[in-house]
Formats: structure tokens, C-alpha cells, sequence
């Protein structure tokens, strides 16, 4: 009994001391993350309108790349053939990309450009043995419909996929190639991207890269 009473006494104590420090305690720091909080939504609120500014400044008067670089498209020509189209090696690096590997291959089977001219390479680093045969066959499936599609893999996974990308280089079919378009495992390019990014290459010997936008 008095154990109890004992018990009873220590848990009124215990409120009161919480209902005394209660207040002093817990308002202020409440007051605090409330301030906190107003000042990141008008940081957020600040971000929008000046993502908003930027976009329609550039909408308005900004220079688009064909206007800023020079763009022509490749013409056909009956003497060269498909040799007036330079040589593309398409790099897909992967790592058990069980949900996108068929779409991505595909996308990069399905550019438009000569056949002869392109060269595929799905790099693959996925350690499920599952996914990898199914990446393989996948590759080869390809292959049966005539496309020059390589399936690579190592003994390592150095560098993970930037590591991929470089020993990918190393290959000798590699050095028939003029210029290297790297997609990721989730991308599907449209298919006239390499007659869209490869003139600015071709005509604009001062630049090295050309980045696209990409999206979901």
C-alpha cells in the first residue's frame, strides 16, 4: 500500500514539474520551428517566382542553339553513300536494369541512322545472373535483326558505371568510331536524336560536347 501511494506520489510530482516547465520550455522552441518554417516557404515561394522570371526571359529572348551554333543537316550524297555519315558508338552502361533494359536497348536499335554507321554498346555490370542472361539475350535478339550491338562485361565493377563507360572505350571497334553518344539505362532517345545533335559536332569544331535535355 505504501509502495503504491509512493508510486501515485512520484507520477503527481512528475506532472507538476512537466506542467511547470511545460510552458517555457515547449512554447518557445514551437515558436521557433513555426518561424523556421514560414521562412522556408518564402524561400520556396522566392525560388518559384525566379525560376518563373528566368524561364520566360528565356522563352522571350533567349538564343537557341541552332541561332547560337552553326546547324546543318547531313545531306545524302549518291558517290559517298552512307560514308558521308560519320561513325557513332552508342554507350548504355547497366547495372540490373531488370524494369528498362528492353526499352532502352530498344530506343538505341531504333535510331535513325544508317546501320552501317552505328555501333551499340550495352555495358553490363549487373551481378544478377538472372538479369544479365536476360540483357544478353536481349543483345542478341538484336543482333539477329541486323543491328551491330555489342554486349561487354567485366571481371569488376571499378569505377561502377563511369568505370564501365571507360573500359568500354578500350575495345578496337571503338577506333571506327568519330563520335560517342552516351545514354543512361533509363533513357529512350527519340529517334532522330543523332540527326540532331551530331550537325552541331560536325560543324562546330570547338565543341567537344553536346548535352541534351532529357526527361521523364
Amino acid at each position: 500500500m505504501e509502495s503504491q501511494d509512493g508510486t501515485i506520489a512520484l507520477t503527481g510530482q512528475i506532472g507538476l514539474i512537466w506542467k511547470q516547465t511545460k510552458a517555457p520550455l515547449l512554447v518557445p522552441f514551437l515558436k521557433v520551428m513555426v518561424v523556421v518554417c514560414l521562412a522556408m516557404s518564402v524561400m520556396l515561394f522566392v525560388e518559384r517566382v525566379y525560376m518563373g522570371i528566368v524561364i520566360v526571359f528565356l522563352k522571350l529572348l533567349g538564343r537557341k542553339p541552332e541561332k547560337m551554333y552553326k546547324w546543318e543537316a547531313i545531306k545524302d550524297d549518291v558517290e559517298l553513300g552512307n560514308s558521308a555519315y560519320p561513325m557513332v558508338l552508342i554507350q548504355i552502361p547497366m547495372y540490373n536494369e531488370k524494369e528498362v533494359y528492353q526499352l532502352s536497348i530498344g530506343a538505341a536499335c531504333g535510331l535513325s541512322w544508317p546501320a552501317d554507321r552505328i555501333i551499340i554498346q550495352v555495358l553490363d555490370d549487373s551481378t544478377d545472373r538472372t538479369i544479365k542472361s536476360m540483357v544478353e539475350q536481349e543483345c542478341k535478339r538484336w543482333a539477329s535483326k541486323g543491328i551491330n550491338i555489342k554486349y561487354e562485361i567485366r571481371d569488376n565493377r571499378n569505377g561502377y558505371k563511369a568505370g564501365a563507360l571507360k573500359e568500354g572505350m578500350k575495345h578496337s571497334y571503338v577506333k571506327q568510331c568519330d563520335y560517342v553518344a552516351i545514354f543512361d539505362a533509363d533513357f529512350q532517345p527519340e529517334p532522330d536524336f543523332l540527326y540532331r545533335t551530331i550537325p552541331f559536332l560536325i560543324n562546330n569544331p570547338e565543341i567537344a560536347l553536346v548535352q541534351a535535355r532529357w526527361k521523364f
